[in-house]
């Protein structure tokens, strides 16, 4: 430990070679993740070697102090992946909770589409009765002028002149949209 305080890596690589497993087995029954064990290994060496100086033969010998800083480090890992599954279960929970509308950020392109449908829905229910039926039963329907003309009792030219009337009506409703349309 002399030798690692005076900053000797060599001294260091000895301590590794000779304490790693016993070291790494402390880890391991604390967390029981080899890769997250190798990891806090390295970590825990890394701070043997920033720590050394805090390391004193008085109050015990080195390996105690390795033990103590590898089991603590350990805990603390532990508790850390704890309190990240915790808060995850947390947000998983309350996003469930939460309307559709928070969780789920609508796009500018939804919200253009959105505000698009309500001019056309509100320029078409501006439409007088009959051309709003027109319209309906071609567009939204997909029936043909003959099929509209036959559902509505109506004369097949009066059918075409309300579905013209009423496009005419709806263009010039939605000129303020026509770049976007």
């Amino acid at each position: 430990m002399h030798s690692i305080q005076d900053q000797d890596p060599d001294a260091l690589s000895q301590l590794y070679d000779r304490y790693n497993g016993i070291l790494k087995a402390l880890i391991l029954r604390v967390i029981h993740n080899e890769a997250e064990a190798d990891d806090l290994l390295q970590e825990i060496f890394m701070e043997i070697w920033n720590q050394a100086r805090n390391f004193s033969a008085q109050k015990g010998k080195p390996l105690g102090w390795m033990v103590t800083l590898a089991r603590r480090r350990a805990i603390d890992g532990l508790r850390k992946k704890q309190a990240y599954a915790r808060a995850e279960q947390r947000l998983q929970s309350e996003t469930e909770q939460q309307p559709d509308a928070w969780v789920h950020n609508a796009t500018e392109e939804e919200i253009a589409l959105s505000d698009t449908r309500f001019l056309i829905r509100k320029v078409i229910n501006g439409l007088p009765p009959a051309q709003q039926q027109a319209i309906d039963l071609a567009f939204f329907r997909g029936m043909s002028q003959r099929e509209i003309a036959a559902k509505t009792n109506t004369p097949l030219g009066t059918v075409k002149t309300r579905l013209e009337l009423g496009l005419k009506k709806i263009y010039d409703g939605l000129k303020e949209l026509k770049d976007e349309l």
